[in-house]
């Protein structure tokens, strides 16, 4: 089963959480399991989306207590590791979904982009790095934005497509 995270804000506005959930019971109707940061918000609503679709969640959590997972995390890997563990949800995923916005959440997709993980963006950051800078010639050089759900997911399908074997 592959993995694709949804990354956003632990605070997230309603418009947020709405997009989030709605994603998450796409993608696991998709067959995807959804990884999250484990916590509240964007991660709480994504994870709930997919576990009332029938899909599987994984919540990496920056802390040590497994409790502070949210209630539809499926599988919870305290990881003691901070903000940190960003890298471990972007590197643990073939794609990632950025909703809304945060610090957190741009560290998340600065991460997929320096390792290659493809990144669309649903009403979130989608920076690009500045054109013939030779420091960025082997990473992609653009997030791919989103107009809404269903284009999200499907964006998520071409990406995963065209990465497969």
């Amino acid at each position: 089963m592959r993995q694709v995270a949804v990354i956003g804000p632990g605070e997230a506005t309603p418009e947020q959480e709405t997009d989030a959930e709605r994603l998450g019971a796409g993608l696991a109707r998709l067959g995807l399991t959804v990884v999250t940061g484990g916590l509240g918000g964007v991660m709480a609503a994504a994870s709930r989306g997919a576990r009332a679709a029938g899909g599987r969640t994984l919540g990496l959590l920056p802390g040590n207590d497994p409790a502070t997972a949210n209630p539809w995390i499926d599988v919870v890997v305290p990881t003691g590791l901070g903000e940190a563990r960003n890298a471990l949800v972007v590197r643990s995923a073939a794609a990632v979904v950025a909703v809304g916005h945060g610090w957190g959440t741009l560290s998340e997709v600065a991460l997929a982009l320096r390792t290659g993980v493809p990144v669309v963006s649903l009403r979130s950051w989608a920076p690009t790095p500045p054109a013939g800078d030779p420091r960025h010639r082997d990473q992609p050089t653009s997030v791919q934005v989103a107009t809404g759900v269903t284009d999200a997911l499907a964006r998520v399908q071409a990406v995963l497509k065209a990465a497969a074997p």
